[in-house]
């Protein structure tokens, strides 16, 4: 159905700056899997995270607007990154600041082996 774009063995640009919190890891995983919808136990899955702590920290995301529900069936909501939020938005150019840079240090060190 979906695919995690998510690679557990090497963090992300993103939780290499700003620490491997739960906090963070949630929301590493929604900017890495944006455009996506997953249940509440899929994220808690895919960051890596316990029920428990994930559920403490679900509460300041919600809070802050950085997720919406895409649909609901039952019980069951999905949710996905919320891109109207200017949070997330900001948290976006970060990760593609982060990106830039990355890229750009890695021409640097091509060219200076060369």
């Amino acid at each position: 159905l979906y695919q995690y774009i998510r690679h557990m063995k090497e963090s992300s640009l993103l939780l290499k700056l700003t620490s491997e919190t739960p906090l963070f890891r949630i929301i590493d995983f929604l900017v890495e899997n944006k455009g996506l919808e997953f249940t509440k136990k899929e994220i808690i899955e895919g960051s890596n995270i316990s029920r428990a702590t994930f559920f403490n920290y679900w509460k300041v995301i919600e809070s802050y607007g950085l997720v919406r529900v895409t649909r609901k069936f039952g019980k069951t909501k999905l949710y996905t990154l919320n891109s109207s939020n200017i949070i997330v938005n900001k948290i976006l150019d970060l990760e593609k600041e982060l990106i830039s840079n990355a890229i750009e240090k890695e021409r640097k060190e091509v060219v200076l082996h060369n």
